[in-house]
């Protein structure tokens, strides 16, 4: 039988086979991991009877994705759980990478990338200290099917440099491990 490791559950308080209070509960009899109730019912009590069951957080529709979202991401926070795998976020200061809208800020300052730059810099900023080749860069930022010039990954590099470095002469975020590739850091 395969084990699945949860890290967050979203619960509705109108479940089929029985409700989402009883769900908490059992739920919090064996594990700790943080639990977000959804439901239509914005009465106090039951609000109240949510988290006594367990909840950390409730919910009430309406309600917009970007406020789940948000509450998904400061239940991480405060649980432990890893920014990048479950805000969406790569931090490697001075940059702060949001792999949910797809947005690179330097010192709290957005930077302005294409789809391509986006998609280099969270492939180099996952992979801090590794050298990558080119081809590795090509094929999974253009796809193994591109049979266009390599060199296109040395022109996306160098207009990425233009953008985050601060001396584009002396490259600190990404530098060339020369014969191969590049690396971040």
């Amino acid at each position: 039988m395969r084990t699945t490791r949860l890290n967050l559950a979203v619960l509705d308080v109108m479940l089929p086979d029985m409700d989402g209070f009883t769900l908490c509960q059992r739920i919090r009899e064996d594990h700790l991991f943080p639990i977000i109730m959804l439901t239509a019912r914005s009465q106090e009590m039951d609000k109240v009877t949510g988290l006594m069951t367990g909840a950390d957080d409730y919910v009430t529709k309406p309600f917009s994705p970007a406020e789940l979202t948000a509450r998904v991401d400061a239940l991480m926070r405060r649980s432990g759980g890893s920014m990048e795998e479950h805000s969406g976020e790569i931090s490697q200061p001075p940059f702060l990478l949001n792999t949910r809208n797809r947005t690179l800020e330097k010192n709290g300052k957005p930077v302005k990338l294409t789809q391509v730059e986006y998609s280099i810099m969270r492939m180099l900023m996952e992979n801090p200290g590794k050298a990558l080749s080119r081809e590795e860069i090509l094929d999974l930022v253009w796809g193994r099917d591109y049979f266009g010039e390599l060199k296109i990954v040395d022109v996306n590099i160098r207009r990425l440099r233009l953008k985050i470095e601060d001396n584009v002469q002396n490259p600190t975020y990404i530098t060339t491990v020369w014969g191969y590739g590049y690396k971040w850091g």
